[in-house]
């Protein structure tokens, strides 16, 4: 069966459909991962995006529960060169052609990835539409997109991942749970909230420390967590991972930005101001915080990316809260950055000391 990917610029790309037999729309992404497609087809930051994957070869390990980041993927596409005719693993549950069925997701095999990446690059990230009459597309392609990602994905009431350790609110934009495990791995006692719970709500749940997670979108559409965040610092350590991080940086002053075709993939070299030390790592996000906006408020700059400068972690002046634009959790990706969960640990932990001596005063 033929299938076309329609741009908005008006490119058209050809090839065979594979997964659910629908049409689809959505900004038109690409990941550079050599594996880990499962991790990503269920990342919730995709909500809306039409991914596509640069290794030629995808689905040749097909598809296993556990490897899931999400319950219910909410991308709107998948792209890939070739999809691997049949999966070898002894994990293996399903093949790729079968999950995007069950998901009602549409695919595309057999276009040139490579041609299409180096299209996204040299003109930025832009919507496009799969579908099987490319005639159809202006239209969709007319429709305004939705900009109420987080609203889809992010959990409708709280829910707890139980542990021993320290508690820990995790207020959820389109969690990973690979989050979660890091968390579990760390015996931290985690409570899931919704990205609108109030502080009130919070402070009732006494934690020790709050996460602020991932999630799709531009952080600009959540305006409403700007107040929370500032309240939250305040009063508890923070962490924010991603979009969490962009959240954190504009609650403080500063400013984020749209970036021409975002990082996605983990072989992203980043470097820690203070250490000098450089590590690869996971990341997934089109919008960044500016740099040049962050002069003038209480955030320092700790992470950059090497290629490009990237701001990639921040840490408040006055408060113990610090966030990363990586994905310390990696999965898919490197671990080298997990280490990020053991100082949210140790901040959460001196901040419990002070608390008792204070209380003791």
């Amino acid at each position: 069966m033929q299938r076309y990917l329609v741009l908005a610029d008006g490119t058209i790309f050809a090839g065979e459909g594979f997964g659910a037999e629908t049409e689809t729309t959505g900004e038109v992404v690409f990941n550079t991962g050599m594996t880990g497609y499962q991790e990503t087809i269920t990342d919730e930051s995709y909500c809306n995006q039409i991914i596509t994957f640069t290794y030629p070869l995808i689905g040749n390990y097909g598809i296993s529960a556990g490897a899931n980041e999400s319950i219910i993927p909410s991308c709107s596409g998948v792209i890939v060169h070739e999809l691997a005719r049949r999966a070898s693993n002894w994990t293996s549950e399903m093949s790729l052609d079968e999950f995007l069925k069950l998901h009602q997701i549409p695919g595309i095999t057999g276009i040139d990835t490579r041609k299409l990446t180096r299209h996204l690059r040299d003109n930025g990230v832009m919507r496009g539409v799969i579908t099987n009459n490319p005639d159809t597309a202006a239209a969709i392609l007319a429709q305004p997109a939705r900009v109420d990602q987080v609203a889809q994905v992010a959990t409708p009431r709280p829910f707890p991942s139980a542990g021993t350790g320290l508690r820990v609110v995790l207020v959820d934009f389109g969690l990973k749970h690979s989050i979660l495990a890091e968390l579990s791995r760390r015996a931290c006692n985690v409570t899931v909230v919704p990205y609108n719970t109030s502080f009130t709500q919070i402070a009732a749940l006494h934690p020790d420390g709050i996460l602020l997670s991932n999630g799709p979108g531009n952080p600009e559409d959540v305006p409403t967590a700007l107040p929370l965040i500032r309240e939250l610092q305040a009063h508890y350590p923070i962490m924010g991972i991603c979009l969490g991080h962009q959240l954190f940086a504009l609650a403080n002053g500063a400013q984020t930005v749209k970036m021409q075709f975002g990082h996605r993939g983990f072989n992203h070299a980043v470097r820690e101001i203070a250490t000098g030390n450089t590590f690869f790592t996971a990341q997934n996000h089109g919008y960044a915080v500016d740099p040049d906006s962050i002069q003038g408020t209480d955030l320092l700059v700790t992470h950059v990316e090497i290629n490009d400068g990237t701001v990639e972690g921040l840490r408040h002046r006055n408060h113990p809260a610090i966030s990363v634009q990586f994905h310390p959790d990696a999965t898919p990706g490197p671990h080298d950055a997990t280490g990020i969960f053991d100082d949210f640990c140790a901040m959460m932990e001196a901040a419990r000391s002070q608390q008792k001596e204070n209380s003791h005063a």
